[in-house]
């Protein structure tokens, strides 16, 4: 229990700052502390549309890539068809008993 309250003293010194949020699972998420808990930390954190990982490479959600001649149609980077990828901002819980370091990037 004191471990949390350690973690917890340290999240709130970061509230509203960028962030690395490493996982006792070997993930990592980067994201801005939007709020801390007793049980969580809450992240900001930037994600992609485009087919591929999130923007910063923590949890991705992949989507089927449509195939023709072996080749998807656009480019990586740039989603289904052409244009630019879309992004948006989602909103994340981390449990505090899991999350074993988090630094702050800037």
């Amino acid at each position: 229990m004191q471990r949390n309250e350690q973690m917890y003293q340290h999240c709130l010194q970061h509230m509203g700052r960028h962030v690395k949020a490493d996982m006792a699972d070997q993930q990592t998420f980067y994201g801005f502390v939007e709020n801390v808990d007793v049980e969580n930390v809450y992240l900001i954190v930037l994600e992609s549309d485009n087919g591929y990982d999130d923007y910063y490479g923590g949890h991705g959600h992949h989507h089927d890539q449509r195939v023709f001649g072996g080749f998807g149609y656009g480019y990586p980077g740039y989603g289904y068809g052409y244009g630019r990828p879309r992004f948006r901002w989602n909103r994340l819980a981390l449990p505090l008993a899991a999350l074993t370091a988090i630094s702050l990037l800037y």
